[in-house]
């Protein structure tokens, strides 16, 4: 593309039309952008996952970690970290929860607003752990729908980045989630 120098110090392009001309509408109709309206909001909330982080023990460290600049969670669009349910999209677990933070994990759910997903961060999280005791929780997927399962004690930060990216894929390809459609709360809080 070939510019000349106008005498009053600005550019002009040999090629470029004024908008609303005749040769700017021709150019623009020799480009077409179709899709579907649902694949547009597929991609709007695959890459503006906003988490709000419920870390309780070592596995919060873990997810500091990766919200930091070594692997730099905010590649994947979840940047935006919010401690506000009802800002947020995405509910990551990460650590020992018991008996008595059951309820508030379960209401903090509850005020997110839909689409939610949720995120269990490592072994604790996930089964309990080594803690087989009256007061842990074994899993949090008793009181809560999870989309995704991080493994490890604690987990590394790939492992909750392939858990992340696990998660845009099944909203992108419209995953169906029969845990979170047949969820009932096992108690009102």
């Amino acid at each position: 593309m070939s510019e000349t120098n106008q005498p009053n110090g600005s550019f002009s392009s040999a090629n470029s039309s004024p908008v609303g001309s005749q040769a700017h509408n021709d150019w623009s109709r020799q480009f077409a952008f179709t899709t579907k309206l649902e694949e547009v909001v597929r991609w709007g909330r695959r890459n503006s996952l906003w988490p709000l982080a419920y870390g309780t023990a070592c596995c919060g460290i873990e997810l500091m970690s990766v919200m930091g600049p070594k692997y730099d969670l905010a590649r994947f669009g979840a940047e935006v970290v919010r401690f506000s349910p009802r800002q947020s999209d995405l509910l990551i677990v990460a650590g020992t929860i018991t008996e008595k933070m059951a309820p508030i994990l379960l209401r903090i759910y509850r005020q997110m607003l839909e689409p939610k997903y949720v995120i269990s961060m490592g072994v604790c999280a996930s089964s309990g752990g080594f803690y087989r005791a009256y007061h842990v929780l074994q899993g949090i997927d008793r009181i809560i729908p999870v989309d995704v399962f991080i493994p490890g004690c604690p987990p590394t930060p790939e492992a909750v980045l392939d858990g992340v990216m696990l998660l845009q894929k099944m909203i992108k390809d419209g995953h169906p989630r029969p845990w979170k459609k047949n969820w009932r709360p096992p108690y009102e809080c």
